[in-house]
């Protein structure tokens, strides 16, 4: 595959009637695994659907790859896969059945179709239940046979819409494993939509975050962990009221731990020379001083409070 962007969006506008849906979008996004974040209804579908060429935006673009989604949506939907929320199967249909039809759907000969879905069904983990009409499969399995029929074609690009949900815990583990293998080591980016902070950061490397429609943050994951500020672990020895009200003054923001440690927000300009003046000033003696990375749980709180 080549390294150029995986998708560019350019002031994409997308309504539905008077009901504004994606709002002035612009983004470019390395090929990869990237996470899409948003509450529900804040425009994830759409915008999968938008990159698809399915849904055409009121104005700016979208592109795929370097393919415009308004003009070249077929030749996107050659290169993707893509996994809805919704289940698609087709009752009476065995599984075996079901994902070959998909690939005949993409374009293989019937042979290498059904040679295709016997593959993608055995690394999905449904070999040995590939036979059995889909109706019958659990939820977890029918989870995966949505990935099997995404993947039967060999794409570049996969689109996940939630696909974890219903899931169990453990149901929820194997599947995002799944998915980490195959953009690590199948050369396939992935688009991940969902709303659950824990699957994005378990899969991806870049994430951008959706809040009523509008883009609330973009970038690498571990790099937005530092944007927002700094977090410092602290202990000092005795009373540390006059330390922390040196700090709050300072405009560090102090709340207790466990065991005496305070966690301390600084911004990246203020940093430890703000804790070290403070600790000068009230003679309290620093015991302990650990730097603590920002959680994908804040860095998504601070991203929507800002839109």
């Amino acid at each position: 595959m080549e390294t150029k962007s995986a998708i560019e969006l350019s002031q994409l506008n997308v309504s539905f009637g008077q009901k504004a849906i994606l709002q002035d979008l612009t983004i470019e996004m390395p090929a990869g695994a990237i996470g899409l974040l948003g509450p529900n209804g804040a425009g994830k579908s759409t915008l999968l659907k938008t990159l698809m060429g399915f849904i055409k935006p009121q104005s700016g673009g979208a592109k795929v790859f370097g393919y415009d989604s308004i003009v070249q949506g077929p030749n996107i939907r050659q290169l993707i896969g893509y996994m809805p929320e919704d289940d698609t199967y087709i009752p009476g249909m065995t599984a075996v059945e079901f994902v070959s039809y998909n690939g005949m759907l993409c374009g293989l000969p019937r042979k290498e179709a059904m040679l295709r879905a016997h593959q993608v069904l055995h690394y999905c983990g449904l070999g040995e239940a590939r036979y059995r009409k889909v109706e019958t499969y659990s939820t977890g399995m029918r989870q995966r046979i949505k990935l099997a029929q995404a993947l039967v074609h060999d794409p570049n690009l996969l689109l996940l819409d939630e696909p974890t949900n219903g899931l169990d815990p453990q149901g929820r583990k194997d599947l995002l494993n799944l998915i980490k293998d195959i953009s690590t080591k199948k050369d396939i980016s992935v688009i991940l939509s969902s709303h659950l902070l824990h699957d994005v950061e378990m899969v991806c490397e870049y994430m951008m975050v959706l809040f009523k429609g509008k883009l609330a943050t973009a970038g690498k994951i571990k790099d937005l962990k530092q944007l927002a500020y700094v977090s410092y672990e602290v202990r000092v020895k005795g009373d540390n009221a006059p330390f922390r009200a040196a700090l709050e003054k300072r405009g560090g923001v102090c709340a207790t731990k466990r065991d005496g440690l305070m966690q301390v927000k600084m911004t990246e300009k203020l940093g430890t020379e703000a804790i070290f003046s403070s600790a000068r000033e009230t003679g309290a003696q620093i015991r302990h001083m650990a730097r603590e990375e920002m959680t994908l749980q804040e860095v998504f709180s601070s991203a929507i409070d800002g839109v």
